[in-house]
């Protein structure tokens, strides 16, 4: 039989027309979304690159290498010395303490032998691999970051503290109930994995019902399309401000965050201080809805709010409040809103929330080209991200608090971790559409076009700069998702009055906890919106950079610390 000639099958082939390429494309995108599937969403590719560029630097690097072996010996030779005096002397003090924050050592049974050497061995262990995965010469810094975290990852995993034959705490709690604390912390962890596999919520969760004892201030919706609803909730007071609020909630999550329990909900708080309050209560999206923007979130969100609000309020202007994401796309449509000559917001607060992403924190070890074409593989498949993928990232930049701790916890302590009304919110997922978390990862995350200039809307460029009405932004000390530095770069995109409050506690917790609460400190629930309400009616501008607390831990007010620089 005669074999075709290469012109003859070139001839033969299927013409290079979009619609082909985009065949070539799908079978790219199935084949990543499968694989996705067993990386938990982690591009193997992105890793790989990382430590690629990691090992080959490090080989190339003796005078590196020698210093490893170096600060290796002296570890040693810390250790050594350290297990002598401790022989001798019980109290001798520790040849390494943990970094500020860990607390898995803190407990006073892990002073006691032989548990004081096997932590203080993994603490120095800890930072020689810190000194290994830093100041290579010639490495990235991202693919730095990605190889030091991977690593950290894994010996947190093998810390002495996540073992039940090294950690004290469990020893003498087995001893306790000879072994019965294993037994329940065994059901504890199938019980855990049966409602993971089911799709039930968490235990405990239960106890917080939404509408009875979380999202309970009383309201009624307004109005509703195919992406929102519009909720404004009832006034408690006699009379209410003339100007009413509106908040943007992200969709990462549900919209209720605000609105927890009575004690710490501000939405709570602020119609208690007189304010008509709405609430954007945003649709969990189905793989149906792959197809909406992040022009559309805007659109059908902020915009479509706005006009709500203008015919229950006409003539009133609006004060807007946007919570991480949706605080991003606040900025966004402020900023789209200022270019059309759009004067209907008074003020506009974002609460953790970015719009500059060059520095943004932890996550970013999560988004480079090879991890966004990866993710959007999986969403491809799907039409959605789920918020699986989403809590696993989040758990792994704080790993020991959120996955070790609880492994400790509930499953070799046998103890169940009481569950909160935060921790119910964080229970109750949502989806993420294709193509939204697409624009959102390309556009701001990788680009970084809002502070660049160069994010359109209907075809226009859009600026930060251009907004006119006071701007109050809150950051918090121990942030993860939106780090306080990233969105203190605020200041340098307004150009209008720009009051800055930095709390301490996390994204949430740093933002949702009362007044007067008793660990985390949030002062801005006091100073919003009265500030920005003072801004635009007497021209001043606000002192740039307010930190709350002011002073030590049960001392009020507020004072003047020193902004990041450029």
């Amino acid at each position: 039989m005669d074999q075709p000639t290469p012109k003859a099958f070139l001839a033969s082939a299927p013409p290079d027309t979009t619609e082909s390429g985009e065949r070539f494309r799908a079978i790219d995108r199935l084949t990543g979304a499968l694989a996705a599937k067993m990386t938990a969403g982690l591009s193997p590719a992105a890793l790989g690159l990382a430590f690629a560029d990691w090992a080959l630097h490090l080989a190339a690097a003796p005078g590196k290498q020698a210093e490893l072996v170096v600060k290796g010996w002296r570890k040693y030779a810390r250790f050594l010395t350290h297990l002598q005096s401790g022989a001798a002397d019980p109290g001798a003090p520790s040849c390494i303490e943990p970094l500020p924050g860990d607390e898995r050592f803190g407990d006073e049974a892990w002073q006691a032998m032989p548990f004081r050497l096997w932590y203080q061995a993994f603490l120095l262990t800890q930072q020689w691999w810190h000194n290994a995965t830093t100041d290579v010469p010639g490495v990235s810094p991202h693919h730095q970051d990605v190889v030091a975290f991977a690593l950290r990852q894994w010996l947190d995993m093998v810390s002495p503290a996540n073992l039940p034959w090294a950690n004290p705490k469990i020893l003498k709690q087995t001893a306790a109930t000879r072994g019965g604390n294993l037994l329940q912390g065994n059901r504890n962890w199938a019980e855990d994995v049966s409602r993971q596999i089911t799709g039930r919520p968490a235990v405990g969760t239960e106890a917080f019902q939404v509408g009875a004892t979380v999202a309970a201030t009383p309201g009624k919706v307004v109005f509703r399309n195919r992406l929102i609803e519009l909720i404004q909730y009832q006034p408690a007071t006699p009379s209410v401000h003339a100007e009413p609020i509106l908040i943007v909630p992200a969709w990462i999550m549900k919209y209720y965050i605000l609105d927890l329990s009575p004690e710490n909900s501000l939405v709570r708080f602020l119609v208690g201080q007189g304010y008509t309050v709405f609430c954007i209560s945003w649709r969990n999206v189905t793989p149906e809805d792959r197809d909406i923007s992040l022009e559309d979130y805007r659109r059908l969100g902020v915009m479509a709010a706005l006009a709500a609000i203008r015919r229950i309020v006409p003539g009133s202007k609006v004060h807007a409040a946007g919570y991480c994401l949706g605080g991003t796309l606040l900025s966004i449509a402020a900023a789209a809103m200022a270019e059309a000559g759009d004067d209907r917001l008074a003020s506009v607060t974002l609460f953790a929330a970015q719009t500059d992403f060059t520095e943004p924190g932890e996550l970013q070890l999560f988004i480079d080209d090879s991890q966004v074409a990866y993710l959007e593989s999986a969403m491809w498949a799907n039409g959605t991200l789920e918020a699986t993928q989403m809590a696993g990232a989040f758990q792994m930049l704080r790993s020991n608090d959120l996955i070790w701790s609880r492994v400790v916890h509930d499953y070799l302590m046998g103890e169940r971790t009481p569950m909160s009304d935060l921790m119910a919110w964080n229970a109750d997922a949502t989806r993420l559409p294709y193509r939204m978390q697409s624009d959102y990862l390309r556009q701001l995350f990788l680009h970084n076009d809002l502070a660049s200039g160069r994010y359109l809307v209907e075809g226009q460029p859009i600026a930060i700069q251009n907004i006119r009405a006071p701007m109050f932004a809150v950051g918090t000390e121990r942030d993860h998702v939106a780090p306080w530095r990233s969105v203190y770069k605020l200041h340098y995109l307004a150009d209008t009055a720009v009051t800055f409050v930095l709390t301490s506690g996390g994204h949430n917790a740093g933002i949702v906890s009362e007044p007067g609460h008793p660990t985390a400190t949030t002062g801005c629930w006091k100073s919003w919106p009265t500030t920005c309400a003072t801004a635009r009616t007497n021209g001043s501008r606000p002192p740039p950079f307010i930190r709350v607390p002011g002073g030590r831990p049960g001392q009020p007010g507020w004072r003047r610390v020193r902004p990041p620089r450029r």
